[in-house]
């Protein structure tokens, strides 16, 4: 589909409005924007001529389309790139993997071509909540239970960074379980409780001092859970170990449908568990975490982190906040205005 025939199913100034609506989320940029919403288009116009070959243009509105559509990255291609000389079935294909990872569209390969379903989005839909709202409630992470749902949760947030071959859920849960056998007062899930399903997860690991120095090197060398090396460049702190002064925000992450919601709920308990981890390390001081999803970016400098190390290879970073600064932050002051 040209952009002529884009703009005759819907319209240019249609389109631009769309994409200011949706470039109110973060890690949505106007180019993501502007392909997310052709990629709408151009699948709805697809399904709609496969039952209706006789349909004219325009489209009234945009609507969900009723199932996934197939699409290649030829096609991709062509409807993101088609008013300009840059653009390769590659680089489609990385801009599909951009728009499942800002949870935008869902997509998988079937054999052939690549299926994608477009994500309900609000800012467009206006879709109404629902009439009972799911709860969720703040729990111990059981190993046994929750390893899996939450590796995969994680695998999500690290494939941000086209690391799709490296982020394994299997390895991911492998990691987290080993973490809770040494230390488990640190990880702690947000669940719903209709199901009892984990639909958020952190992990505060105490870290050993001969570790400390990775906090000033390449971010990239600490992505364990996302590499193919089995060897994990921290080792954990032990209870009583007054040497300990740091902790790693090693896993942060809640489903996007939530954060909104529960974020603030999420972070108060993190501060009243690190109270309790220092019963166990009377001299922690340091709180660092890697940034690796722009969708938290605001958020931790909302909450005093400040960048320090940052990485030539990817754009993740290191952030740092004083344990003491933290722990006295009024935290729903701090994001009032997210």
């Amino acid at each position: 589909m040209d952009i002529a025939s884009l703009d005759a199913w819907y319209s240019q100034s249609q389109r631009r409005a769309a994409v200011s609506l949706l470039m109110k989320r973060v890690g949505v940029t106007r180019t993501r924007a502007e392909c997310f919403i052709r990629l709408w288009v151009y699948l709805s116009v697809k399904q709609l001529q496969e039952n209706q070959p006789r349909i004219k243009p325009p489209l009234a509105k945009l609507e969900l389309p009723a199932t996934e559509v197939q699409c290649t990255h030829r096609e991709a291609a062509e409807l993101f790139y088609s008013d300009s000389d840059r653009g390769s079935d590659r680089a489609a294909g990385m801009m599909l993997d951009k728009l499942a990872a800002l949870g935008l569209i869902a997509k998988h390969f079937d054999g052939n071509a690549t299926a994608i379903e477009i994500q309900p989005v609000s800012e467009i839909l206006d879709v109404a909540p629902p009439e009972n709202p799911v709860k969720l409630k703040l729990d111990d992470f059981n190993p046994r239970c929750d390893a899996i749902p939450v590796a995969n949760l994680l695998a999500s947030y690290y494939n941000w960074m086209n690391r799709s071959t490296n982020a394994v859920p299997q390895k991911i849960a492998k990691v987290i379980r080993l973490s809770a056998a040494q230390y488990s007062k640190g990880i702690r899930v947000l669940r719903r409780c209709d199901n009892l399903n984990p639909v958020g997860f952190y992990l505060l690991y105490p870290t050993a001092s001969e570790s400390d120095v990775n906090f000033f090197s390449a971010p990239s060398k600490s992505l364990h859970l996302s590499s193919v090396s089995e060897i994990d460049p921290f080792n954990m702190a032990l209870p009583g170990d007054e040497n300990c002064q740091s902790i790693f925000v090693r896993c942060w992450v809640i489903d996007p449908k939530y954060l909104e919601e529960y974020r603030i709920t999420l972070i108060e308990d993190a501060q009243k568990i690190l109270v309790e981890m220092q019963t166990d390390f009377p001299n922690i001081c340091d709180l660092y975490t890697l940034i690796l999803h722009p969708s938290y970016e605001k958020m931790s400098y909302a909450v005093g982190f400040q960048k320090t190390n940052s990485d030539a290879q990817l754009s993740v970073y290191w952030m740092y906040l004083a344990l003491d600064r933290f722990l006295a932050l009024d935290v729903k002051e701090a994001l009032k205005n997210l």
